[in-house]
């Protein structure tokens, strides 16, 4: 049986936003946490946060945007496809070792039946994320 995959962010779960089970393992994907990621998950998994350069391009861009007069979440969506995101983290996780290992662990988990909640800092609603991305990826190494 495998287990059930989902994402949250830190707010959500900090104001009792989303429904998740005593024993869902709430896993942070984020590659510098803070004590209040800490607070919230069981387990953080820098690994499975965008590489360095990655996020490094991104937040240039998302200032340069913000500079410019968008919005925050204007700034970060244009960014997210200013820097190809998507497909850079991607990469990363199908390419990386460190990356594709750690995508690995959390597959394995799920095979054995561990409800898994992905979780770091934004709301999808209004912002993109790569935790999104890191489910569609586990979705296709479970399936």
């Amino acid at each position: 049986m495998v287990g059930t995959l989902t994402d949250t962010y830190v707010a959500a779960l900090q104001h009792d936003l989303v429904d998740l089970s005593a024993e869902t393992e709430r896993v942070g994907v984020v590659r510098k946490p803070t004590r209040w990621l800490h607070a919230v998950v069981d387990d953080n998994r820098p690994a499975l946060g965008p590489p360095a350069s990655l996020l490094e391009a991104f937040q240039e861009r998302e200032e340069s945007f913000a500079v410019d007069g968008l919005c925050a979440e204007e700034a970060h969506n244009a960014a997210w496809d200013a820097v190809d995101f998507d497909a850079r983290y991607r990469e990363y996780l199908q390419n990386d070792a460190t990356g594709a290992a750690a995508v690995d662990e959390l597959r394995r988990l799920l095979e054995a039946g561990t409800d898994v909640a992905l979780v770091c800092y934004e709301n999808t609603e209004t912002k993109r994320c790569h935790r999104t991305i890191l489910a569609d990826e586990l979705r296709d190494a479970v399936d």
